[in-house]
């Protein structure tokens, strides 16, 4: 059971913030809003920024999932995971690379430059909180500046998102990820 769900009563603000995202891209209150509404302009502002970078940046649909469940795998976040494993599938994502992500496989199958750009910028940021000036080049190359900040800032997004998820155990037990418990 999730420790906090959407709040039983809203407040007019909470009312305001809800409102605004059903209405918007998402349709819905996305998971981690359910949190952050007991802060209305956290909601609001998380939910404008996450709406921004899946649906508004210079990165084709499969490499922003890509990095998103790759953040998600970082933090065994099972309800990030889940949901956007299935998002990541529906941009054209090969389930092989999925599979090897979720196992933590070190050289995962990649179809391009792109993704493999992508994988090793995301997978060395997240481990080491810095990329070399190679890699740093080559993604710049590869992705353009705009690439490489919009890479960077849903990595630090989904970093948010997969904390407030577990925190809060939110999406649990119903988004189970069977294959992150993998040894």
């Amino acid at each position: 059971m999730p420790r906090l769900g959407m709040p039983e009563s809203l407040s007019p603000a909470q009312t305001e913030v809800v409102a605004e995202v059903v209405s918007g891209k998402r349709g819905k209150v996305p998971a981690p809003m359910m949190a952050w509404l007991r802060n209305p302009e956290l909601a609001r502002r998380g939910q404008r920024l996450g709406e921004l970078l899946r649906f508004e940046t210079t990165l084709e649909p499969a490499l922003s999932e890509l990095a998103i469940i790759i953040c998600g795998r970082y933090w065994t976040s099972h309800h990030e995971w889940t949901a956007h494993k299935r998002m990541a599938l529906e941009a054209g994502l090969d389930p092989r690379t999925i599979a090897d992500i979720a196992s933590r496989k070190a050289d995962p199958y990649l179809r391009d430059d792109r993704e493999d750009v992508v994988f090793r910028v995301s997978t060395l940021l997240l481990a080491q909180t810095k990329i070399d000036a190679t890699l740093y080049d080559e993604g710049i190359r590869v992705l353009g500046e705009t690439g490489m900040v919009e890479l960077v800032a849903i990595l630090g997004y989904y970093c948010m998102v997969a904390l407030t998820l577990n925190a809060f155990e939110i999406g649990l037990p119903d988004s189970f990820a069977p294959e992150l418990t993998q040894p």
